[in-house]
């Protein structure tokens, strides 16, 4: 009984220092009151039962103080545990005669009056913002320090890389360029820019001599490299030219008798490859493969492709201490010809390889304060993630540990379990949100690290910028949980919250009938109009009628080769734009609109309350002042095992899904309503 001492001593201390605060029994048995009648008509529960938490004295006594031994014992928290052992041996008797008579609850007088504010002061304490949390206890807001701390970190690297990533695609696009003027014959200068509607076809050859004199022309550019202006070199070490490697993919049989209709034909595809020696530039590509007793039969040919090296090294112009960039681009010609409808159209592709320099030595000594500033602030950035990481796992951690001390509390006193809402109360999407971006800007600053090091010879700038940019975006969203502290901004997030199942649902109905428009319209405007030529440009072209761009170009595009499809054409897109524009978009914005005034509404006639709420209460400016949230007793001790905690929280979902409407087992019959609102004394 010594323990019991002390810990009644140490709660006295508390009751003293914040007698002015604690409420009085008649407030206790409102609020108690307030649940129960809030159990009775609970709307939070996402299953739809109504009496989810009715009956809360349904429990005989001989199971609440089995019950509540077994989950001290299996919490095993500090004080609360031995205020929970001292509860059951000291607490209020009831009825002990007829099974079926709801008993008096076992939790009753002035011990669980402590026990109960102080789980309420806790709970008060874990749904403070920052800044109350500050003045409550003069707790230093470590979680938001390293925010602040870590947006800016990692917006500054954002910054640098997005600029190197700019630098390295526009270069490796340029090379494409010129390449493309190097050794595709017939390239025009029309074609460097994308244009939309395109003012020129894809380039192609549509004769058996204009293919090999394409290949020949890329194999004289090739030759002829050094009277290019770019620094382009050979592969080879001693920089002579190095063989092209021509490659046939052909069907095994393919011979097309169109005179008389008939063919023969094997679907079975062999791939031939060569390399094309100095000498080919002298006789010509067709000669050459004459000579190799290769003949290439059009009709079987399915494609073919060019393939060479060259090297070359970046002087960019981003400071006196960057280093150039050495690069070994492996270049591609396409010739595809799997339509064979007659055109066989090129492509042309650079692959940027990054090698290691071997330069100025000098010039790379000066070129590694840059290199080991870029080093410290990825290191730094990962520091910073990793502790917030770890700080808000911690979080996520203790408030489950948290919500299974309410709800154990719950079960204990009021009968019952907390409603799903409750529950939802202890996850924090926002920390769930903030360990996500850790996890993505970590993976990303370390592979950014790799690639600046040069350690990774392949080119992962799109995986990294990936990450990193998701990353970004996450931890700017997660400014809006600070926000949300000022009534102003929080109207803006509470509306989202309130309207995102409405918006759910009523995308869910939209999308349907845009589905709908989307295969009609692919099915019978594709062959006839460009904006309708696969099912993503279709749904692209939709969504952009719906924001109301280049309406009148998708009507005039439209071929009038047939006039059933022409007049088509224009029911389907009025009858598109008609019902999406002024329908669909106005339902959609006054969803919104009505959560909007369900948030105004809510902020002046109060927010509807859950059992757990209800529970807690408001707190009084007060509070802070008085001490009760710096006592060094508030913080129960945790002494929870953590694999056990691990199962209970992972497990009590399911657990309490389990358990019926009530969240518990009840092995008294049901008693009338008069005695279940008596049955309870406080």
């Amino acid at each position: 009984m010594s323990n019991y001492s002390s810990s009644t001593e140490q709660i006295s201390k508390h009751q003293g220092a914040a007698t002015s605060d604690i409420r009085t029994d008649n407030e206790k048995l409102v609020v108690r009151q307030k649940i129960n009648n809030n159990s009775n008509n609970s709307n939070y529960d996402s299953s739809g039962s109504a009496g989810a938490f009715s009956e809360i004295g349904a429990v005989p006594h001989y199971q609440r103080e089995t019950a509540l031994k077994g989950s001290c014992d299996s919490i095993g928290i500090g004080d609360i545990r031995e205020d929970c052992n001292d509860m059951t041996i000291n607490g209020g008797g009831g009825a002990s005669g007829d099974e079926g008579v709801v008993e008096t609850p076992v939790l009753g007088g002035s011990q669980t009056s402590l026990t109960e504010e102080r789980l309420r002061r806790k709970l008060q304490f874990f749904f403070m913002n920052p800044i109350e949390k500050w003045q409550a206890k003069r707790r230093f807001p470590y979680k938001f320090v390293v925010q602040v701390i870590k947006i800016i970190l990692v917006t500054l690297q954002l910054c640098l890389f997005a600029h190197s990533r700019y630098m390295h695609v526009n270069y490796t696009w340029d090379n494409t360029i010129t390449f493309s003027h190097m050794f595709l014959r017939g390239w025009d200068i029309t074609m460097e820019v994308s244009t939309y509607p395109p003012e020129t076809g894809p380039l192609s050859v549509y004769v058996i001599d204009d293919f090999f004199k394409t290949i020949d022309y890329a194999i004289d550019g090739y030759a002829n490299l050094g009277e290019a202006i770019g620094p382009y070199s050979y592969p080879n070490e001693d920089n002579t030219m190095a063989p092209m490697q021509f490659c046939l993919y052909r069907y095994k049989d393919g011979t097309i008798f169109g005179f008389n209709e008939s063919y023969v034909f094997n679907p079975e595809i062999d791939t031939l490859c060569l390399d094309l020696d100095s000498n080919v530039t002298t006789i010509g590509s067709r000669k050459y493969l004459h000579q190799k007793d290769i003949h290439i039969n059009f009709s079987a040919l399915v494609k073919a492709e060019l393939r060479f090296a060259i090297k070359t090294v970046n002087f960019k112009a981003a400071g006196p201490i960057t280093a150039p960039d050495c690069y070994q681009f492996d270049i591609l010609i396409f010739f595809n010809n799997q339509d064979h409808d007659g055109q066989m159209t090129l492509r042309l592709e650079a692959e940027p390889k990054r090698l290691i320099c071997h330069g100025d030595v000098e010039f790379i000594k000066n070129s590694k304060i840059d290199d080991a500033l870029r080093s410290a602030l990825n290191i730094l950035v990962i520091v910073i993630c990793a502790v917030s990481f770890a700080l808000c796992a911690r979080a996520i951690y203790r408030a489950q540990l948290l919500r299974m001390i309410t709800s154990d509390f719950f079960r204990q006193v009021y009968g019952k379990d907390l409603t799903l809402e409750g529950k939802m109360e202890f996850v924090n999407m926002w920390y769930i949100m903030i360990v996500c971006n850790d996890v993505l800007l970590i993976i990303g600053s370390a592979l950014k690290e790799q690639i600046e090091q040069k350690h990774f010879i392949a080119d992962d700038w799109n995986l990294c910028s990936l990450l990193l940019g998701i990353g970004n975006l996450l931890v700017w969203f997660g400014v809006l949980r600070y926000l949300g502290f000022f009534k102003t901004y929080n109207v803006v997030i509470l509306t989202l919250k309130k309207a995102a199942p409405k918006i759910l649902r009523f995308l869910l109905c939209a999308l349907l009938i845009y589905a709908g428009f989307t295969f009609c319209g692919w099915l019978v405007l594709g062959p006839y109009h460009i904006k309708f030529r696969s099912l993503s440009t279709t749904s692209e072209c939709l969504f952009s009628l719906i924001n109301g761009d280049d309406m009148f170009a998708t009507f005039t595009i439209m071929s009038e080769k047939s006039i059933m499809l022409w007049w088509f054409c224009r029911i389907y897109l009025y009858s598109f734009t008609s019902l999406y524009i002024y329908v669909v978009l106005s339902l959609f914005i006054s969803v919104i609109m009505d959560a909007y005034d369900t948030i105004k509404k809510y902020y002046k006639d109060g927010f509807p309350q859950s059992d757990l709420r209800l529970f807690v209460g408001p707190y009084h400016p007060n509070d802070f002042s008085s001490g009760v949230f710096r006592d060094n007793d508030f913080d129960c001790d945790q002494r929870i095992n953590f694999l056990e905690s691990l199962r209970r929280i992972f497990c009590s979902w399911r657990r309490d899904s389990a358990r019926g409407p009530t969240g518990y087992t009840s092995l008294a019959p049901k008693a009338s309503s008069s005695s279940s609102a008596g049955g309870y004394v406080s």
